[in-house]
């Protein structure tokens, strides 16, 4: 092969390209002489002509540029040198790829420097405490996973009873805030009664059993639809639970509601309309875990399951001011979830209190067959573990820098207050936004159907910032991009690599776009909890501005939650869930509802 390839390096371009243009429509019918190997180039030619005029528009989308003799090559060879990228696609050999089909390449976060924290398994919850049941309804709904499980195991509390409280909750405010997409009653109500049933038989499952939740929509669930919260899968059911879904039914969970996200996971625009912050019902509750937000923040659920692929756990947890935790990537498997990046997805719990989303990761942590990027891990968390002396990182430059506000400032000043070691560290300064090739291309991959054949024109938002045009230009990444990209990754592992060998976790301003970006695509694990307020004069949203719809303006300016993002070592949740802990009690604020939802 190695010859045949000079020749077609070497020969002079002229005659290459007359010669290829002459044997074009021969290549289908000639046969190489016994013994010659195959070769690049020699394939018959498929697909449209293209001329030099097509090379010379492609480079500005490439960044390339040719020269004339070299556009002519490439242009009068492409039907037979790159067939291979078109055959798959449109013949003569077709082959459909399964949704459930991932790529060959995974990702694989890199094993953490410095010391190791975490050595074996471990979770330990915080002492019960004797809290008498309230008389209300809504104080009831309001109390963290932590309380209510201790209600419902000594039975002063039955699951029953607690469903029917989020029920009445989900239809008297679901309407205003568009957080549901199908309630699942009748399901609901039958595993409440069974679990009341098998606590009082002595057949206790854990802090979960009895305890109502609602899952993002783009979790499988038997007979029950799961829509993606997109118009061409309003009416897709699956056949089997996802596996998160099975490990919380094992754990005797109560599926009360599938919760909106923004369509195929991006931002609060779903086929039902915007999902709205219960703190700001004028604003959107951010996504693409919109629902699970909005619900949580409301008291329509005791806990949520969203999902992250770029900010769709921290961004609606810092809006809707509730705790989201976003495991090390592989620590949950996805087996069942919709694919939107396949080294980027993480499922996660959405809660009011940090501690509650310990005891949910405690429940989906393992592995899976069904997610090659599943992987064994322990869980080390002690609730009452002292944090004296955690060494917590934080990047001066960004604590000064919009968008750090004085919430966040005082967190690292709570830092010292609680006994832990402020450290400040560096990043390198480099283009991070390039990574997010990998995200564009892979999600244009996963979504190819549906671009193909124009079913993503039915999506409600057909906006510059919405995935239908995101997909359609992603068609035209470059393959040597993508593959630069995945190199890029891997340096930008090694760099958090180095900081996790200085700190124990790191304190960010949890929208900054730094840290956003590389954390995800390094798979780091992220913890967001509300500690303060801000006051906001007009309303915010996930989209790009567009002057023709201006955002609601507010005077006075209004109050809402605000709060910082804990980056912890990689499978080491437990640690970051203990700074999280120390901020949570020191600020006291996790306690507080939405006005209009009291009640």
């Amino acid at each position: 092969m190695k010859f045949r390839r000079q020749f077609l390096i070497k020969a002079p371009l002229s005659l290459l390209a007359v010669a290829t243009a002459g044997r074009a429509d021969q290549l289908a019918t000639s046969s190489p002489p016994p013994g010659a190997p195959p070769t690049f180039g020699a394939s018959p030619p498929v697909g449209p002509e293209v001329s030099e005029h097509t090379f010379a528009e492609a480079e500005k989308l490439m960044q390339v540029t040719l020269t004339p003799h070299e556009r002519n090559m490439a242009a009068a060879s492409w039907r037979a040198s790159m067939p291979v990228m078109l055959e798959r696609r449109t013949g003569p050999n077709k082959l459909v790829l399964e949704a459930d089909l991932v790529p060959a390449m995974r990702w694989i976060p890199l094993a953490d420097g410095g010391k190791k924290r975490v050595r074996r398994e471990r979770f330990l919850r915080s002492k019960a405490v004797q809290v008498p049941l309230p008389a209300h309804d809504a104080d009831i709904a309001y109390a963290p996973v932590t309380q209510l499980s201790r209600w419902i195991a000594s039975r002063v509390l039955t699951a029953e009873r607690l469903t029917r409280i989020y029920l009445a909750r989900i239809a008297r405010f679901d309407p205003q805030l568009r957080c549901v997409i199908t309630l699942t009653a009748d399901h609901a109500l039958a595993q409440a009664k069974q679990a009341d049933r098998e606590i009082a038989a002595g057949k206790y499952r854990g802090p979960l059993h009895g305890i109502p939740y609602g899952v993002k929509d783009l979790l499988d669930t038997k007979d029950i639809a799961t829509t993606w919260g997109a118009e061409p899968f309003m009416h897709r059911v699956p056949a089997r639970d996802a596996a998160v879904v099975t490990k919380l039914t094992a754990a005797g969970a109560i599926l009360i509601a599938k919760l909106s996200l923004g369509a195929l996971a991006m931002n609060d625009i779903w086929f039902g309309g915007q999902t709205m912050n219960p703190w700001l019902p004028e604003e959107g509750s951010s996504g693409s875990s919109a629902g699970p937000g909005s619900a949580t923040a409301a008291g329509l659920v005791a806990f949520s399951i969203g999902s992250e692929t770029g900010g769709s756990i921290v961004s609606p947890s810092m809006r809707c001011g509730v705790t989201g935790l976003r495991p090390t990537f592989g620590r949950v498997p996805r087996t069942g979830a919709m694919t939107l990046c396949w080294s980027l997805d993480k499922l996660g719990p959405m809660t009011r209190t940090v501690e509650d989303a310990m005891l949910v990761l405690n429940v989906i942590s393992g592995v899976d067959a069904g997610d090659v990027a599943s992987v064994p891990a322990v869980l080390d968390f002690d609730a009452a573990a002292p944090v004296r002396g955690l060494r917590v990182g934080y990047i001066p430059a960004w604590m000064q820098d919009s968008p750090a506000t004085d919430v966040d400032r005082a967190a690292l000043a709570a830092i010292e207050k609680l006994g832990m070691m402020p450290m400040p560290v560096s990043l390198p300064d480099w283009p991070y936004q390039s990574l997010n090739v990998i995200l564009f291309a892979e999600a244009a991959a996963a979504f190819e159907e549906i671009v193909l054949d124009a079913r993503a024109n039915q999506l409600k938002v057909q906006v510059p910032d919405a995935w239908p045009n995101l997909f359609r230009q992603s068609r035209f990444l470059s393959a040597v991009d993508f593959v630069q990209a995945d190199r890029m990754r891997r340096k930008v592992a090694l760099e958090m690599t180095r900081i996790f060998s200085e700190v124990d976790v790191l304190l960010v301003p949890s929208l900054r776009d730094e840290m956003l970006t590389i954390s995800n695509f390094t798979g780091h694990p992220s913890l967001t909890l509300r500690t303060g307020s801000v006051e906001v004069s007009e309303a915010r949203s996930d989209w790009a501005p567009d002057p023709a719809n201006p955002l609601p303006k507010f005077s006075p300016p209004r109050r809402v939650p605000h709060g910082v993002t804990l980056i912890g070592r990689l499978f080491d949740e437990g640690t970051m869930a203990q700074a999280g802990l120390a901020l949570e009690r020191f600020f006291a604020v996790a306690q507080e509802r939405p006005p209009g939802f009291h009640g």
